[in-house]
C-alpha cells in the first residue's frame, strides 16, 4: 500500500515537474505540415467567429449559399504557440510558411474584404465588435490601434486588389504592392512568407491569377519583430466580409521556425495578473521541492535514452559508411576522435572559424601529416544533422575539382559527426566582399565568379551524376592562399539523374538566394542552383548582400536594385565603391548581365551554367535581356505542377538557348558584349 502511494506521489511529482515547470525551462521550434486540410485536422486548428473547416479547407468565412454570407468574420489559428523571441537572450526565432489559399466571389462582383495571416496574441476571443468587414477580423476598426498586437501580411479585395504588410498593430500598411488576382474565377493561390531573424526582413513572395495565367510577386520590408510582439505568439488567419460576399479558404498550410535557448516564462502574462503568476508559481515551487530531484532523474534517463537512440543512428551509419568506403585506396579517411580532439586543443574557442546551420567549424592541425585542417562538428543531436553528415561524405568524397573544397576525411564516435576539409587561409567571399575595405581587387573578383561557375559546370553537367548543391551562397565560397575560389557545404546536396526532374523540398537554401519558384513548387533543379549563383555573381559585382537594407526606396532584393539601374541605363553605377574604378569594364558589364541573366524571375528563361561559363570567358554572346525586369513572370507548367490553367504569354522575352554554332572566338565577343547594355 505504501509502495503504491509512493509511486502515484511521484506519478503527481512528474507531472508536475513535466506540465508545469519544463515548459519553462525547454523551448522547441514550431514545426508542421497540413498538405490537404480537412475536418481530420480539426485537432490542430483552433477557430473562433464565423470560421470553421470542410473537406475544402478552413472556411474562414461562410459560403453556403442558404447561410447569410455579409458581415461575417472568423479566426483560424494553429493551436500551439509560437515561441518567437526570447527576453532575457534576445534571440529571435526565423520561420518559414508556405500556404494554398482560395478568395472566390462566386462569379459576382462587386466582393470584400479579403483574408489576413497573422502574427499576434489575442488573450480573448472576439465578438461581435469586430463585424467590421473592413478589419479583416484583426481590429475593432480598420485605422484604430487595437488592443492586442499584430503583424499581418493582408491579402485585400476591396476596394481594389492589394498585398500588403502591417506593422505596428494596424492596419496602415508598411509596404504594398497591387494584386493581379481575378476574385470572380476563385482560382487557387500560394503563399511564402519568410522570416530571417538575421537581417530582420519579413519577405512575401505569392501569386495571383489574371488573364488565363498565374503570375508571382512579392514584397518586403525589414522590421524587429520584438519591437512590435510579445515573446509568445499565435499564428493563423482572419478574413471578413462587409456588405459584399467572398469566400475565403484555406486549403494547406505548412510551417517550420528555428528553435531558441531557454526562457524564465511560459508565456507573457496581463500586467493586472502578474502578481497572482507570481504567487502561484512560488505555492507550485515549494510543494513540489523535494520531487522535483526525482523529476529531474526521470528527465535525465529520458534524455539518456534518446542520446542513445541518436547514438545508434549514428553507429549504424557509421558502419554502412565504413563498408562502403573501406575499399578506397585513396581519397577522404576515417579519422579518429582522439586525433581530431587534439587536433583542435579540445574544440577550442580560440580554433572556432565559424557557426554554421548545422553546427561549429574549428581550424586545426594534423601533425602526422602536417596538415592543416578546417573539422567541421556536425550537431548530432538531429535527424537532420545526421542527414546532413551522410549526404556531405557520401557525394564531396567522390568529387574531384579544383574548385571544390577537398574533404580529408571524417569521424563519427563518441556521439560525434565530424568532417576534415582541407583549412582555405583566405575565408570565405563573404568576409570580403561586404566589408568596409576589401583585399579582394576586380582581377581576384572575376577570377572567383569564374571558378565558382567551373564547379558548378562539374556538378550539373561534368560528374557522371548531376548533383544538386542548394545553398550556393558567398558564405559557401570558401578562399585557398591564393584567392581560388572552392565550392563548399554540400550537406544540402543531392544526386540526380542528369535527365531527372527536379526534386522534391521543403527545407533548403538561405532568403535572397533562393529562386522563387522554389517558394511554391518545393523543388529544386540545376535552374534553381543558377539563379543562386546568378545572386552570387551581382554581390562579387556590386559589394553588395543580396537582400539590401535600408536604400531611400526601402529594402530590396539585389537582383532588383540593379536590374532598375540597367533599365535607366546607369548599370556601372552598381560597381562596387570599393574598387574605386579599378576594374575592366567590359569584364564589369559581362558579369553584371550573366548576374541578372542567371538570376531572371523566369526559370525556363535561365541558362545552363556551361553557357554562363561559357560568357564569363567571352567565349559566346550574351542575349538581349529586356529592359525592365521581368514582373510578375511565367508560371511554366512543367515546373510549376501545382497551378492550374497555365498559358504562355507573349508579353516577356526569353533569352535563347545557345547552340554549339553559339561559340564564337574571343576577338568577335568583345563587341558583341556591349550589345545588350544602355
Amino acid at each position: 500500500m505504501a509502495a503504491a502511494l509512493l509511486c502515484r506521489f511521484l506519478d503527481i511529482s512528474v507531472f508536475a515537474f513535466l506540465f508545469l515547470v519544463l515548459p519553462s525551462l525547454v523551448c522547441s521550434s514550431l514545426s508542421f505540415d497540413l498538405p490537404s486540410i480537412s475536418p481530420d485536422n480539426a485537432v490542430h486548428i483552433k477557430l473562433e467567429g464565423d470560421a470553421y473547416i470542410t473537406p475544402q479547407g478552413i472556411q474562414v468565412t461562410p459560403y453556403e449559399r442558404n447561410s447569410e454570407l455579409t458581415y461575417k468574420v472568423g479566426r483560424a489559428m494553429y493551436v500551439k504557440s509560437l515561441h518567437l523571441w526570447d527576453k532575457d537572450s534576445g534571440d529571435l526565432a526565423d520561420f518559414t510558411t508556405h500556404f494554398t489559399f482560395k478568395i472566390d466571389s462566386n462569379g459576382m462582383t462587386p466582393y470584400a474584404d479579403g483574408m489576413a495571416f497573422f502574427l499576434a496574441n489575442f488573450p480573448i476571443p472576439f465578438g461581435a465588435y469586430l463585424a467590421n468587414g473592413s478589419s479583416l477580423g484583426l481590429t475593432e476598426w480598420p485605422h484604430e490601434t487595437p488592443r492586442d498586437p499584430f503583424v499581418a501580411v493582408v491579402f485585400r479585395t476591396f476596394p481594389n486588389t492589394n498585398v500588403s504588410i502591417n506593422v505596428n498593430s494596424t492596419l496602415e500598411f508598411v509596404n504594398r504592392t497591387a494584386w493581379s488576382n481575378n476574385v470572380t474565377q476563385g482560382k487557387d493561390n500560394n503563399a511564402s512568407i519568410t522570416y530571417n531573424a538575421t537581417t530582420q526582413i519579413l519577405q512575401v513572395v505569392f501569386t495571383g491569377f489574371w488573364n488565363g495565367q498565374y503570375l508571382t510577386d512579392s514584397l518586403s520590408c525589414k522590421v524587429d519583430l520584438r519591437k512590435h510582439l510579445p515573446q509568445f505568439i499565435t499564428i493563423g488567419f482572419s478574413a471578413a466580409t462587409g456588405q459584399y460576399f467572398e469566400r475565403n479558404t484555406v486549403k494547406s498550410w505548412q510551417f517550420n521556425s528555428t528553435s531558441l535557448r531557454p526562457v524564465s516564462s511560459v508565456s507573457p502574462s496581463p500586467p493586472q495578473e502578474e502578481k497572482k503568476k507570481k504567487k502561484k508559481w512560488l505555492v507550485i515551487g515549494l510543494s513540489i521541492g523535494v520531487p522535483i530531484l526525482v523529476a529531474f532523474l526521470a528527465l535525465g534517463i529520458c534524455t539518456y535514452r534518446k542520446k542513445m537512440h541518436v547514438d545508434d543512428e549514428i553507429i549504424i551509419l557509421g558502419q554502412a559508411m565504413d563498408t562502403e568506403f573501406q575499399m578506397a585506396s585513396s581519397g577522404p579517411k576515417k579519422f579518429s576522435y582522439t586525433e581530431l580532439e587534439t587536433a583542435t586543443n579540445n574544440f577550442a574557442e580560440e580554433h572556432k572559424l565559424g557557426e554554421g546551420g548545422f553546427g561549429g567549424v574549428y581550424r586545426g592541425f594534423l601533425s602526422r601529416l602536417n596538415l592543416d585542417v578546417a573539422v567541421k562538428r556536425v550537431s548530432s543531436g538531429s535527424k537532420q544533422g545526421i542527414n546532413e553528415y551522410a549526404s556531405e561524405v557520401k557525394i564531396i568524397s567522390r568529387l574531384r575539382h579544383r574548385n571544390l573544397v577537398p574533404l580529408h576525411g571524417w569521424c563519427h564516435e563518441k556521439g560525434e559527426l565530424l568532417l576534415v576539409y582541407e583549412y582555405m587561409p583566405q575565408g570565405s567571399l563573404d568576409s570580403h566582399l561586404f566589408k568596409t575595405t576589401s583585399l579582394l581587387n576586380w582581377e581576384l573578383r572575376y577570377r572567383i565568379a569564374q571558378g565558382l561557375a567551373s564547379a558548378l559546370f562539374y556538378l550539373h553537367e561534368e560528374w557522371e551524376k548531376c548533383v544538386l548543391h542548394r545553398d550556393i551562397k558567398s558564405s559557401n565560397v570558401l578562399l585557398d592562399s591564393s584567392f581560388n575560389a572552392k565550392l563548399g557545404d554540400f550537406g544540402l546536396a543531392w544526386l540526380v539523374d542528369h535527365e531527372n526532374a527536379p526534386q522534391n523540398t521543403i527545407a533548403g537554401g538561405t532568403p535572397g538566394y533562393v529562386a522563387p519558384e522554389c517558394n511554391f513548387t518545393f523543388k529544386t533543379s540545376k535552374e534553381s542552383d543558377v539563379y543562386s549563383f546568378g545572386i552570387v555573381a551581382l554581390e562579387i559585382a556590386t559589394g553588395k548582400r543580396a537582400i539590401i537594407v535600408n536604400e531611400p526606396e526601402g529594402v530590396k532584393t539585389l537582383v532588383e536594385w540593379v536590374w532598375d539601374l540597367y533599365e535607366m541605363g546607369k548599370l556601372m553605377e552598381a560597381a562596387d565603391p570599393k574598387l574605386c574604378g579599378n576594374f575592366e569594364r567590359q569584364e564589369m558589364e559581362q558579369l553584371f548581365m550573366i548576374g541578372l541573366w542567371c538570376a531572371h524571375p523566369d526559370s525556363t528563361c535561365r541558362p545552363k551554367i556551361s553557357q554562363a561559363l561559357h560568357c564569363l570567358k567571352f567565349l559566346v554572346q550574351l542575349p538581349t535581356l529586356p529592359p525592365k525586369m521581368p514582373k510578375p513572370f511565367n508560371v511554366s507548367s512543367s515546373h510549376w505542377q501545382i497551378f492550374e490553367g497555365y498559358t504562355r504569354s507573349s508579353n516577356i522575352s526569353c533569352p535563347s538557348r545557345f547552340t554549339s554554332s553559339s561559340i564564337m572566338d574571343t576577338g568577335s565577343s568583345s563587341s558583341a558584349s556591349h550589345s545588350h547594355t544602355h
